[in-house]
C-alpha cells in the first residue's frame, strides 16, 4: 500500500497544476463560469481534461504544493486561467453592453427582470443578448475552442516559468477598451436612429403641443427601437465572428511566442 501511495504521490502533485489553471479558467469563461453551472460539475470537468490533457503536457516541476515556491506555482496557474477565460468574456460583455446601450436608448431600462443565468437583475435586450450568445458560443464550438487554448497555453506558459512582460499588459488593456469600442460599433446605428426620431418628434411637440407627444413619443420609440434591432439580428453572427477572432488573435499576443496559444 505504501509503495502504491508513493508511485500517487507525483502524479497527483502533477495533476495539481493543468488542475488548478483549467478551474480557473472555466470559472471566468463565459457560459461555463455563470451561476447556473454548479461549482461542482466545474470542478469535475475542470478534473477530468487535466487528467486528459496530462499525458501531452511538458513536464512539470517536482515541487512541494504546500512549500512557499508551490504556493506560488498555483497561484501563477490560477492567475493564468484566469487570465486565459477573461479574454473570451470580453466578448460576451461587449454584447450585454450592447444591450444595455439598446435598452437605455429605447426606455426598456426601466424594466429589470431577474436574470436566471447570472443571478442579478437585467434588462430585457441584456438577456435576449445572452441568449444569442450561448447559442453562438455552442453553434462555433467555443468550448472546444476554449480546451484547446487551455492545451496549448501549457506550451506557450509552462508550469513554473510563467513570463509576462509590460507589453503583454498594455495588450489587456487595449483589449478591455476594444470591449467598449465594440459594444458602441454595434449599437451605433439604432442609438443613431432613435436619437433621431426622438429629435424629430420633439420638434413635431413644439410646433403641435396640443397632441401631448410625450406619452406618444415612447412607445414610438420603443416600436422603432425594436424594429431596428430586428433587423440588425441577422447581422449579429458575422459580429460575433470578429470578436472571437480578435480574442484568438489576443491569446497569440499575450503569449511569449507569438502562435504558440492557437
Amino acid at each position: 500500500m505504501e509503495i502504491v501511495l508513493d508511485r500517487l504521490l507525483p502524479f497527483g502533485v502533477a495533476l495539481l497544476w493543468p488542475f488548478c489553471r483549467i478551474f480557473a479558467a472555466l470559472a471566468t469563461a463565459p457560459v461555463l463560469g455563470e451561476a447556473m453551472v454548479p461549482m461542482r460539475a466545474r470542478a469535475l470537468a475542470a478534473l477530468l481534461l487535466a487528467l486528459v490533457v496530462q499525458p501531452a503536457l511538458p513536464p512539470m516541476p517536482t515541487l512541494d504544493p504546500f512549500s512557499f515556491a508551490g504556493i506560488g506555482v498555483v497561484a501563477e496557474q490560477i492567475l493564468i486561467g484566469g487570465l486565459l477565460g477573461f479574454v473570451l468574456h470580453l466578448v460576451l460583455a461587449a454584447m450585454l453592453m450592447f444591450g444595455t446601450l439598446l435598452s437605455s436608448q429605447m426606455g426598456l431600462s426601466m424594466a429589470a427582470i431577474n436574470d436566471p443565468v447570472s443571478g442579478q437583475t437585467a434588462d430585457v435586450l441584456s438577456s435576449v443578448m445572452m441568449v444569442v450568445f450561448m447559442l453562438l458560443f455552442f453553434s462555433i464550438d467555443g468550448h472546444l475552442v476554449l480546451v484547446q487554448v487551455l492545451a496549448r497555453s501549457f506550451t506557450a506558459w509552462p508550469v513554473g516559468a510563467f513570463a509576462f512582460d509590460t507589453d503583454a499588459l498594455r495588450q489587456l488593456v487595449f483589449a478591455v477598451g476594444w470591449m467598449f469600442s465594440a459594444a458602441l460599433a454595434l449599437a451605433l446605428p439604432v442609438v443613431f436612429a432613435t436619437l433621431v426620431v426622438q429629435v424629430g418628434l420633439g420638434l413635431l411637440n413644439r410646433a403641435a403641443p396640443s397632441l401631448n407627444l410625450f406619452s406618444l413619443g415612447f412607445s414610438v420609440t420603443t416600436m422603432f427601437g425594436l424594429l431596428l434591432v430586428t433587423l440588425l439580428m441577422p447581422s449579429l453572427p458575422d459580429h460575433y465572428g470578429r470578436m472571437i477572432a480578435h480574442a484568438l488573435d489576443l491569446y497569440d499576443r499575450l503569449a511569449p511566442a507569438a502562435g504558440a496559444v492557437r
